[in-house]
């Protein structure tokens, strides 16, 4: 996570935000009274607006006879005020420390949330966002143990067969995978590219492994499933 949080208060104005956002190069500032968290204001709170002529256009009199009445009026306030509270996004996403990795960037994604925001105790301690997931991969890439350069055939396959059996989307069998001399062969078929491609990087991730040889050729799925 990015730690401290960069925050505005709740008085705060719209040009405080936008010269927070400008000078640090962020996309959201998070809205904080007495350590407690409000809200955000982001990029996305600030595309529609009055001065740079991208506000919502205005409805005809027979949408605004018939359109919601709070819903038009904030579409209004968000376009035209000044007022952090105005302007700022209140429903915001929150984890804990504990908080596991995986569930984050399932929030990121299926959310669509963009951000995050880690809280203890009530008090905002921390931010992640898609960012600070690629940072961390980033971290860990380079720490990873070197391959080992030689491993013998036989547990190369073995290695292999069980990645791929720990997987749901694999056709290719036991019987299709061959090693020699560090060189894994494939035979049988395959469902997809996606398919073929994912048990070529299997194979290709897997210590010892030199080359991969592909022979395998595609299948038709409504004979597979026969």
């Amino acid at each position: 996570m990015t730690s401290p949080v960069v925050a505005v208060g709740p008085d705060s104005t719209l040009d405080e935000v936008c010269d927070l956002l400008v000078a640090r190069d962020m996309s959201a500032v998070a809205v904080i009274d007495q350590g407690v968290l409000l809200g955000m204001v982001s990029e996305e709170d600030l595309i529609h607006r009055v001065e740079i002529g991208t506000a919502a256009p205005r409805r005809s009199w027979w949408g605004r006879l018939f359109g919601n009445n709070a819903a038009l009026a904030a579409d209004y306030l968000k376009s035209h005020s000044v007022h952090v509270t105005d302007v700022m996004t209140r429903q915001v996403v929150t984890v804990s420390l504990s908080t596991p990795i995986d569930e984050i960037a399932a929030l990121l994604e299926v959310d669509r949330a963009r951000r995050v925001f880690v809280v203890v105790g009530g008090q905002v301690v921390g931010i992640v966002g898609p960012a600070d997931l690629v940072r961390a991969l980033a971290s860990v890439r380079k720490n990873l143990p070197r391959p080992v350069s030689f491993h013998d055939d036989a547990s190369i396959r073995q290695e292999i067969v069980g990645a791929l059996r720990s997987e749901a989307w694999p056709s290719i069998g036991e019987a299709d995978v061959i090693v020699t001399n560090g060189v894994v062969t494939l035979w049988g078929g395959y469902l997809s590219e996606q398919e073929r491609k994912a048990s070529l990087v299997l194979a290709e991730n897997t210590a010892g492994v030199r080359a991969v040889d592909d022979h395998r050729v595609p299948l038709d799925i409504s004979y597979a499933m026969v």
